[in-house]
């Protein structure tokens, strides 16, 4: 197997280590406009796995005949790197959480339906491990009614300039079957996250977790994502960023509420998953390409994980590499 990774960025970086220890994986083609990025990662792997992207490429990877491309870039890159991979029949992988990203990556469900081939999408920390641990959760309910998604932290720079925009944003719920626009910085809400994270204000912000979620839950209620901030982050969300992001974020979580009907009774489950956001976005996305390179996602087309991957067998191969997921004890206030 040849993966194509257009980013070498916190997440890229670390998706192309745990590729590299991936057996079948034969050599990874890795492209950023940063060539100190490319050879960092080339470096750091060895010449017997990873390569620079010819100069030459149009389409980086293409020359090597590629069977899945991972799109690791900043947002903004990845609807068109998408569509090129796509109509070469190539399988993508993309770990965006930029909500335009995933609706135009979204949209190209159509074009690799057309090719045979996956494109998965926000298959990262979050989304990505969220639609996981939606899914299985899910899979205890007889209905689910409600998914509620947060999540605290960065995975580097791009994804800390995301996050920033998203607070000074518009945010994108769904509710009683529509989808209801609302002021991001908005919707306090103490969430309770592993530890030794704990509690943090949660906020809504243009996150697209409930874009990839909804569809997938045949009449789900609701589906939020909020983000933790400070009162800084939510002041400062309208305006270019005053400092310089770390390159890579510290620790991180995320937490996943389903609410929904099992027999006659109500019920609410939570889990939870505490990692550097890089480290487990770039997990996440590494066995996203194995399963996709491998046939193991469900369909062809564009959707998350939630939809694509068998929850079960990737959160316990997360677990082997260290992801692991954790399930809230206690009562919950109704």
């Amino acid at each position: 197997m040849r993966v194509a990774l257009a980013g070498a960025g916190a997440v890229g970086a670390r998706a192309a280590r745990q590729l590299a220890s991936t057996d079948e994986v034969e050599r990874i083609v890795v492209h950023d406009p940063d060539a100190d990025k490319v050879r960092a990662v080339v470096a750091s792997l060895g010449p017997e796995r990873a390569a620079p992207a010819s100069a030459d490429d149009v389409l980086p990877g293409a020359a090597q005949a590629v069977s899945v491309a991972l799109l690791a870039g900043p947002s903004g890159t990845h609807v068109s790197l998408a569509r090129r991979y796509l109509e070469q029949g190539i399988a993508v992988v993309s770990v965006s959480d930029d909500v335009a990203d995933v609706r135009g990556l979204l949209a190209l469900d159509g074009v690799a339906r057309s090719h045979g081939v996956a494109l998965a999408v926000g298959a990262g920390f979050s989304p990505g491990l969220t639609c996981l641990l939606a899914a299985h959760v899910a899979s205890r309910f007889d209905h689910v009614d409600e998914i509620h998604v947060a999540k605290v932290g960065t995975g580097g720079p791009a994804c800390a300039s995301t996050h920033h925009r998203a607070l000074g944003s518009v945010a994108v719920d769904w509710r009683d079957g529509r989808w209801v626009e609302r002021r991001a910085g908005s919707g306090r809400e103490l969430c309770w996250f592993p530890d030794p994270i704990g509690g943090a204000d949660c906020y809504r912000a243009a996150l697209p977790d409930a874009l990839l979620l909804a569809p997938v839950f045949s009449g789900v209620e609701r589906v939020t994502a909020r983000l933790a901030a400070n009162r800084r982050d939510r002041i400062t969300a309208r305006l270019p960023m005053l400092r310089r992001p770390h390159p890579e974020g510290g620790l991180g979580a995320v937490r996943v509420e389903v609410r929904g009907r099992r027999g006659a009774a109500r019920d609410v489950q939570v889990l939870g998953a505490m990692d550097r956001p890089a480290v487990a976005a770039g997990a996440v996305a590494a066995l996203a390409v194995t399963a996709a390179a491998r046939g193991e996602l469900r369909r062809s087309g564009a959707a998350g994980l939630a939809a694509l991957a068998d929850p079960v067998a990737m959160l316990t191969e997360l677990a082997r590499r260290g992801v692991k997921a954790a399930v809230f004890e206690g009562a919950a206030l109704s």
